[in-house]
């Protein structure tokens, strides 16, 4: 199969949920009011492009490549971004719905986090080096074996941390929402 090769292209206000994107790699492309809802995704390469107002759940990214990806007001519902290829992972989650995505194991430094709903959303194992979560909602997330080596919690929400099971070694964070590092320590804080 041959592959598409699209550069400092606009696709507004398309469907992909049924045919899918072409397999190929996209640079420097603005994707708007795009429905991207459950297709395969596998094998493309996006390359600093940007994805606003937009609808990925469910999609499928096997060996997906994010470089210097943004994501703006878009509904990431279920995305296993642990399958992306992980070289050179490096997205942007702006205002944007995460529930129930996963982040298994993968090296996701430096990234941030901004405005969002990531409830339920898996960092299991993940390098958390240096993330932002500003003004994030991790109500339920999964951080178990987790780098936080200098992350930032200070704006972050309704998570919950085991500092006994997470590397949390020069992390931020902030009162009130610093009971939820404390939680597992079962102490009660007034």
């Amino acid at each position: 199969m041959k592959r598409v090769y699209e550069e400092d292209k606009k696709i507004e206000g398309k469907d992909f949920s049924t045919f899918g994107l072409a397999v190929g790699e996209y640079e420097g492309c603005t994707f708007e009011n795009c429905n991207f809802a459950a297709p395969n995704l596998s094998d493309i390469h996006f390359f600093e492009c940007t994805f606003s107002n937009c609808n990925l759940s469910n999609a499928v990214m096997n060996q997906t490549i994010l470089r210097e990806v943004q994501f703006i007001n878009c509904k990431l519902l279920g995305i296993k971004f642990d399958q992306c290829n992980s070289f050179l992972f490096s997205p942007v989650f702006e205002n944007c719905l995460l529930q129930y995505a996963s982040f298994y194991r993968l090296k996701i430094k430096q990234t941030r986090f901004i405005n969002c709903n990531a409830i339920e959303t898996d960092f299991t194992e993940a390098d958390a080096t240096e993330v932002v979560f500003d003004n994030t909602n991790l109500a339920l997330a999964i951080f178990e074996q987790t780098n936080l080596q200098k992350t930032d919690f200070r704006t972050a929400m309704n998570y919950q941390i085991n500092p006994s099971n997470n590397i949390i070694k020069q992390a931020k964070f902030s009162w009130p929402e610093l009971k939820g590092l404390l939680s597992e320590l079962q102490i009660e804080i007034e």
